[in-house]
């Protein structure tokens, strides 16, 4: 019995790499794709290339290392068609277990060294919680409450490195990327996914930090998708109920007639703070999200009817009403995450708080995609090879995911077996025998 299930996840992975072969281009980059998933998805402290080639082929190991390397750095394959193909391959296991409920953007960081490596920059790193040399890539993620898996991955280029000419051609920058906020990477994503991936529609889900912004809140709403995204408490709303004024007639017919909102120092929006603390006890609920690692995860809740209020002065029409959802843990003094929200004006409260929280599982996947399958370790310093680099450690995540939602307990990948190291085997760089690293 078991070595028909080896047999059958053996197959499964044949035909993965098949058909991320065909979006390849080039019948010669198949073995190298093979042999970079292999070692991706091997078990192994450092995920670079030539630790991959010594595990994958090791007795051939410089041969091995010089294809891998020119199939990950140079080779001209598109991949934005493989990512496609492994979110595919995902999908069908995704939805076996729920639809896809939110579509999850989020960034990562990868600290790094030096100044050359594309895009590092000393910037805010999610992983260090600080500001710091590093990378960082906009994604959007495909989730529900099971399963999760990448779905678009970007380099954002920071001002410094998108007007440097010397550094952008060093690195192999595309003439055509040119320096834009991070807001507006994750909204190309969403419209690429919306219309080119033909993927399950789903609400949107982002922290404070693309939340905030009026314009990719807007630009959602364009999408004709729906959000549920992370503000800041100093954003403002109109309380429920109310709005910005409609401007007065004019006594006299001449001049223009005013068309635009207008407010004043009696009648103005409030904060999302301060409205949170001014609403009765009575609005607050407790509520259970899911299972942690301490048991289940509650914590007090409220949701209103409020519009958005920045700049609508500029506006000729109120903007439509939204939920605004807050979390007010009970041992806190004061509520401590905001949320505007337009799904449906029937939601329920539990609905908009497991759709606000579903953003951990990113945070888990990039966990694993960086422990496990070494979406961090790539060397290279050249655009292509990142993005290269980060779409197959995605691709093979996208696997395993779909491999432990077919599969319980998950133990599908048992029949990929590292070659053992030739005696004395040492990786490029690695300190003589004796000496400490």
């Amino acid at each position: 019995m078991a070595t028909r299930a080896l047999t059958s996840a053996r197959a499964r992975f044949d035909e993965y790499v098949e058909r991320l072969g065909d979006a390849l281009g080039h019948a010669d980059r198949r073995e190298p794709l093979r042999a970079y998933l292999t070692g991706l998805l091997l078990s192994g402290e450092r995920k670079s290339v030539e630790p991959m080639a010594a595990k994958v082929d090791p007795r051939h190991v410089s041969t091995r290392h010089q294809s891998m390397h020119h199939f990950v750095a140079n080779a001209p394959w598109d991949d934005e068609e493989v990512l496609a193909v492994a979110v595919d391959h995902v999908l069908a296991q995704l939805e076996r277990h729920a639809p896809v409920a939110a579509w999850v953007v989020d960034d990562t960081g990868v600290p790094k060294k030096g100044r050359h490596s594309v895009g590092v920059a000393r910037q805010y790193c999610g992983v260090l919680g600080k500001q710091e040399n590093c990378q960082v890539a906009v994604s959007v993620s495909l989730v529900n409450a099971t399963t999760s898996v990448p779905a678009a991955y970007r380099l954002y280029l920071p001002k410094s490195w998108a007007a440097d000419e010397e550094r952008r051609a060093l690195a192999g920058v595309p003439e055509d990327v040119v320096f834009q906020e991070k807001w507006r990477i994750a909204l190309q994503q969403l419209r690429r996914m919306r219309d080119d991936l033909d993927l399950p529609a789903a609400p949107v889900v982002a922290d404070a930090g693309y939340g905030d912004v009026t314009e990719f809140r807007e630009g959602i709403d364009q999408l004709h998708l729906s959000y549920v995204v992370g503000v800041k408490p100093e954003t403002t709303v109109w309380p429920p109920g109310k709005g910005p004024k409609r401007p007065a007639r004019r006594a006299s017919r001449k001049g223009p007639v005013p068309t635009r909102l207008q407010r004043d120092a009696e009648h103005r929006p409030v904060s999302v703070r301060d409205l949170a603390l001014s609403l009765p006890p009575a609005a607050w609920r407790s509520v259970a999200w899911r299972e942690g690692t301490k048991g289940r995860m509650r914590s007090r809740f409220a949701a209103v009817r409020v519009r958005a209020a920045h700049r609508d002065y500029q506006l000729d029409e109120p903007r439509p009403e939204v939920w605004l959802l807050v979390e007010w843990p009970p041992d806190q003094p004061a509520p401590t995450d905001f949320w505007l929200a337009t799904v449906s004006e029937r939601a329920t409260l539990e609905q908009l708080v497991r759709l606000a929280k579903l953003r951990w599982r990113i945070e888990r996947d990039y966990q694993e995609l960086k422990d496990e399958i070494g979406l961090d370790h790539y060397e290279g310093r050249g655009w292509r090879g990142f993005h290269h680099h980060g779409v197959l450690c995605i691709a093979a995540y996208a696997h395993l995911v779909a491999e432990r939602a077919r599969l319980s307990p998950p133990q599908p990948l048992a029949f990929l077996r590292e070659a053992p190291l030739p005696e004395g085997f040492r990786p490029r760089g690695a300190p003589p025998a004796g000496r400490a690293p």
